[in-house]
């Protein structure tokens, strides 16, 4: 088998991190050798594998080291549940400097020495949009191939899944980097479901899985554990591991997204009825100006 580089997409706050590293468990436990990339300046990428606070970053850890190239990869990567590798490229202090050349330092690094030998899998977990072109790098230099977008029901989780389409749309004719369909990650919302098969068939993609909202995760992520390892019986593990395998079964099916407007995102609310009981001062403001109220 080829390896397959996949990257989870998604706004902050949405449960990126989560799914993700539960869904990789999941492949792991389906036999396949995994390398997790942590793209977020908040390094939470990989602690639910290593049942650690955070790891160490290859940027804290080249400033210590006084430079990257002091580094060597055993430094950098620990080993977690099921012998999965982890790396997260962590950023600067808030505040001072691009948090995205963590991202480009970090592949490189790793591309470098080694990292990607004997792996099926090189999953980056990457901060929710891709306006900053850090963050769009393991788009733009084609090192993401597979792109898995994880979104709810609220229109802002929704505006940002758009928003990476047009990154992907972006680098998808001088690349091969493609958009593998959606993860909607309940909350709860209205009409969650048809909002998020709604959204998969506008950007000419389809809505992989609907993982469905469960304390179970809450009290696996206190033990700084995922659901497959903390409760492998449960019905959320098997959600996860439904996930884990339609991925699996995904490889070269992607797709070049056809993102929508804002009007055309903010009309189908309006069709399934859910920007009707907004405030109507609310519904003809942009994207920015709804996310700082």
């Amino acid at each position: 088998m080829s390896l397959r580089q996949i990257a989870f997409y998604g706004k902050g706050g949405i449960g990126k991190s989560t799914t993700s590293q539960n869904t990789l468990a999941a492949l792991s436990d389906l036999g396949q050798r995994i390398l997790i990339v942590g793209c977020d300046p908040k390094a939470d990428s990989t602690r639910l594998m290593l049942h650690a606070k955070c790891q160490d970053t290859i940027l804290s850890l080249a400033a210590e080291a006084g430079s990257v190239e002091d580094l060597e990869l055993e430094d950098v990567m620990k080993i977690g549940y099921k012998n999965i590798r982890c790396v997260e490229s962590g950023g600067p202090e808030p505040g001072v400097g691009c948090a995205g050349r963590g991202v480009i330092t970090s592949i490189n690094f790793l591309e470098e020495n080694g990292a990607y030998e004997d792996i099926d899998y090189v999953s980056y977990d990457v901060l929710g949009d891709v306006v900053c072109g850090g963050f769009a790098m393991p788009i733009r230099e084609n090192k993401a191939q597979e792109i898995y977008i994880v979104m709810s029901g609220e229109m802002m989780a929704m505006y940002a899944a758009n928003n990476i389409s047009k990154g992907i749309l972006k680098y998808a004719m001088s690349g091969g980097v493609r958009l593998g369909g959606l993860v909607c990650n309940e909350r709860q919302t209205d009409k969650e479901l048809e909002l998020a098969e709604s959204l998969a068939g506008k950007l000419g993609t389809k809505l992989i899985h609907f993982v469905p909202r469960d304390n179970i995760v809450q009290h696996a992520e206190l033990r700084r554990m995922t659901v497959i390892e903390y409760a492998p019986e449960s019905k959320q593990a098997q959600e996860y591991r439904d996930l884990a395998q339609k991925i699996h079964n995904n490889a070269g099916k992607g797709i070049i997204p056809t993102p929508i407007t804002m009007d055309e995102l903010e009309d189908m609310l309006m069709e399934h009825g859910i920007l009707a009981t907004v405030d109507e001062t609310q519904v003809g403001k942009s994207a920015a100006e709804l996310a700082v109220g």
